[in-house]
C-alpha cells in the first residue's frame, strides 16, 4: 500500500516539475523573441525587415527579420513548437492525476455544487475545450478584426469563466481551471494557429508563390496574445499554494484583476523593448490593484490578523480553544493525524498534524488562515465545516493574538 502511494506521489511530483521545465522553455522563447521584435532597428537592416546586435555569453550576435523571407531559403529551420505543446500535455497530466483523480478532495466542493465526479470531470474538459472554441471564433469573426475590442472581449469572456468556475468547483480547482482554460488557449494558438500559417509560408516560399501576407499578420496576432496572457496564467497556477486568493468568496475578482496586473506589467517590458520608454506609471497602476487583491482577499469587513508573536500555550488558554480544537480534531484530523484515516492518504499532508491540542495550538495560524478567514480547508470541504465553526476559529485566534 505504502510502495503504491509513494510512486503515485512521485509520479506527480515528475509530471509536475516536466511541466515547469518545459513552461519554463515555452515562457523564455516566447519572451526573448517578442522582446527581439520590438527592439529590431529597422533603419539600418537592409533588405531585411529589422535587424538586431546582441551580446551573450561572451560572445556577439547578428540577428535579421524578414518580414516574408529571404532571398533564398535556408535548408534548416529552427521551428519552436515543442516547448507549448509539451507545455500542455505535461499540464494536463498533471491535472488529471490531482484533480480528476482527487476529484472529491480538490475538484468539488459540496458547499459551492453537488456534483458527481464523473460530472464535474466533464466540466472540467468541456469548460476548458469550450475555451479555445470560444476564443477562436471571436478572432476570426468581425468583432476580431480590432485589435484593441478583440483583446477587451476577450477580457470580458475570462472574467465570466473565472466566475463560472467560481459557481461550480472549489475555490482551488476554479482559479486552476481558470489557469488552465486560458494555457490552453495559448497552446492552441501555438498548435491550430501560428505552426500552420508559418507552414505555409514557407510551402509558398520554396515552391515560388508569393506569400499570402494574412499568414503572417494573424500569427503575430495569436503570439502577442499569449505573450500577454502569460503572466495571469503564471499566477494562477500557483494560486494553489495560497488560501486567501483561492478560499475566499471573491476568488473570482482577484482572479479577474490579476488579469489586468499581468498586462499592465508585459505592457511595461514590451515598451521597453520596443524604446518607447519605460512607462513607470503601469507599476504603482498594478501596485493599486494589487492592494485591492490582499484586501479582497480577507472579505470586506473582515480584518487580518497579525502573525502570532505568542508561545503555543496563549492560544491553548484563549477562549474557545476547547471548541476549536473539537471542530478541528473532527473535520481536518481524519487526515492531519500520525495515522491518518481517510482513504488514500498514508501520510499527514505537509506533515501537519491537529490530533493534539498540543499539535492544534501550535499550527493555530494556519488554522485561522486556511479554516477561519479562508474556506481552503478542508479541501471541497469534505468533512463539511460549518460557517459557524470557521467564525469561532477566527473568533479564538484574534482573542489569542488580542486582536
Amino acid at each position: 500500500m505504502y510502495d503504491a502511494a509513494v510512486l503515485w506521489s512521485w509520479l506527480e511530483f515528475s509530471v509536475r516539475w516536466l511541466h515547469v521545465i518545459t513552461g519554463i522553455a515555452w515562457i523564455g522563447s516566447s519572451f526573448y523573441f517578442i522582446a527581439l521584435d520590438l527592439g529590431l532597428n529597422r533603419a539600418a537592416a537592409g533588405a531585411a525587415d529589422g535587424e538586431e546586435w546582441q551580446v551573450h555569453g561572451g560572445g556577439f550576435y547578428h540577428i535579421q527579420k524578414y518580414l516574408v523571407a529571404p532571398e533564398a531559403m535556408p535548408e534548416h529551420l529552427t521551428w519552436f513548437k515543442w516547448e507549448s505543446y509539451a507545455t500542455w500535455l505535461s499540464g494536463a497530466t498533471l491535472l488529471i492525476i490531482v484533480y480528476w483523480v482527487g476529484a472529491e478532495l480538490y475538484l468539488i466542493d459540496p458547499t459551492v455544487l453537488e456534483l458527481s465526479t464523473t460530472e464535474a470531470i466533464i466540466l472540467s474538459a468541456g469548460s476548458i475545450a469550450f475555451g479555445w472554441i470560444a476564443y477562436d471564433a471571436i478572432c476570426k469573426s468581425r468583432f476580431g478584426t480590432d485589435n484593441t475590442r478583440l483583446m477587451l472581449g476577450l477580457y470580458v469572456l475570462l472574467v465570466l469563466m473565472a466566475w463560472a468556475y467560481a459557481q461550480v468547483f472549489s475555490g482551488r480547482a476554479a482559479l486552476l481551471h481558470l489557469g488552465a482554460f486560458t494555457a490552453t488557449i495559448m497552446s492552441a494558438n501555438v498548435f491550430f494557429i501560428i505552426i500552420p500559417n508559418q507552414r505555409v509560408v514557407v510551402a509558398d516560399l520554396r515552391a515560388g508563390r508569393v506569400p499570402d501576407p494574412k499568414y503572417g499578420v494573424v500569427a503575430k496576432q495569436r503570439s502577442t496574445h499569449n505573450n500577454y496572457l502569460t503572466l495571469p496564467v503564471l499566477f494562477l497556477m500557483l494560486s494553489g499554494h495560497y488560501p486567501l486568493v483561492f478560499g475566499t468568496a471573491y476568488n473570482w475578482m482577484i482572479a479577474s484583476l490579476v488579469f489586468l496586473v499581468g498586462v499592465l506589467i508585459r505592457h511595461y517590458f514590451n515598451s521597453m523593448h520596443a524604446r518607447r520608454g519605460k512607462p513607470t506609471w503601469v507599476w504603482l497602476a498594478a501596485f493599486l490593484l494589487f492592494i485591492v487583491m490582499a484586501w479582497l482577499s480577507t472579505e470586506p469587513g473582515v480584518e487580518r490578523a497579525e502573525d502570532p508573536v505568542a508561545a503555543e500555550g496563549r492560544f491553548a488558554e484563549a477562549p474557545g480553544f476547547a471548541s476549536v480544537a473539537e471542530t478541528v480534531m473532527g473535520r481536518c484530523a481524519m487526515c492531519h493525524a500520525a495515522v491518518p484515516g481517510w482513504d488514500g492518504i498514508h501520510w499527514p499532508p505537509n506533515g501537519v498534524r491537529l490530533d493534539t491540542e498540543a499539535e492544534i495550538a501550535r499550527h493555530a495560524r494556519g488554522i485561522y488562515l486556511q479554516s477561519g478567514l479562508s474556506k481552503a480547508m478542508p479541501p471541497g470541504n469534505v468533512s463539511y465545516m460549518e460557517p459557524e465553526e470557521r467564525a469561532a476559529i477566527v473568533a479564538w485566534y484574534r482573542a489569542a493574538t488580542g486582536d
